[in-house]
């Protein structure tokens, strides 16, 4: 097995080809749009949910030119949702890693335009590529993003975040919010690549169960970098939660107590993975890279 930076380092150069051949060229009409499409994509982020969908593969033997394109349609329905999220009726933000966001460095009706058009190209790949053994399972893919990113899931968690500011959430009620805004996608991911191969029922129960875990992990250390890093080291506006006196998961309990809950969340999904073996390596390993990410 090859060295987990290396893997990693292999995986977002995949995702990232596929998404600069699959992205419009800024010379192709409507050129400012397509430009803004690039600009929103291109040249940043960790990749996270590629990585999870590359990491599943390895449990299903999935053919990688196969899940180069589901962990494309992933990132896209990312991106999309960081280009609404930061817009002035969202969370109105003016910096996503380390640049302008795209409302800022071009404007408010682009940027709405870029989030509809990199849902519709995550669809597109979707539905274009060979990605399944049979059109069923291809079908049942397509179903699952489009749930995780509707009303259902992530878009409908954004709905419960912005209603709960300013008001105080318990432990169960942040959870909920945080399964659907963040942990929908997640969860996706880590189903999509295995998906590309051979999927039991067995193992399927097994990958569920990790995703989930991993997705509130994810949104617990998201919480605790917003409380204590830099705008510098996150490479967006530091503090923000708390400035607009939203539910965290550091407001509820604690920077300290939170830091041992994503490290909880860790090994719960990490004991979802026993029975699977070797092949599942990768996905403990992107588990520790998630808790231990520090931007």
């Amino acid at each position: 097995m090859t060295d987990f930076s290396a893997w990693i380092h292999t995986c977002q150069t995949r995702v990232e080809e596929v998404l600069a051949e699959r992205l419009p060229s800024a010379r192709i009409a409507p050129q400012r749009l397509h430009e803004a499409m690039r600009y929103a994509v291109l040249g940043g982020g960790k990749r996270v949910r590629p990585l999870l969908a590359f990491a599943a593969a390895d449990i299903a033997n999935a053919d990688m030119e196969r899940v180069q394109y589901a962990a494309a349609a992933v990132e896209l329905i990312h991106a999309y949702s960081l280009v609404h999220d930061d817009m002035p009726a969202m969370d109105d933000d003016a910096l996503r890693r380390g640049k302008p966001t795209v409302h800022v460095e071009f404007d408010e009706a682009t940027a709405l335009l870029v989030g509809d058009a990199l849902q519709s190209l995550a669809f597109d790949i979707l539905a274009s590529q060979p990605l399944a053994r049979d059109a069923a399972t291809q079908l049942s893919m397509v179903q699952l993003l489009a749930q995780a990113a509707g009303s259902r899931g992530m878009a409908g968690g954004q709905a419960i975040d912005l209603a709960s500011v300013g008001k105080p959430l318990d432990l169960t009620e942040l959870e909920f919010m945080h399964i659907h805004k963040t942990g929908a996608l997640i969860r996706a991911s880590v189903l999509l690549g295995a998906q590309c191969g051979h999927l039991t029922d067995a193992t399927a129960t097994a990958l569920d169960h990790y995703a989930k875990c991993i997705g509130l992990a994810f949104q617990v250390v998201d919480d605790v970098l917003d409380a204590e890093a830099s705008t510098a080291t996150l490479g967006k506006t530091a503090g923000k939660d708390a400035a607009h006196n939203k539910p965290t998961y550091v407001s509820l309990l604690g920077a300290t107590r939170a830091r041992e809950l994503a490290r909880e969340l860790r090994a719960d999904a990490c004991a979802a993975l026993a029975e699977l073996g070797a092949p599942a390596e990768r996905l403990r390993q992107v588990a520790d890279f998630v808790i231990e990410r520090t931007f």
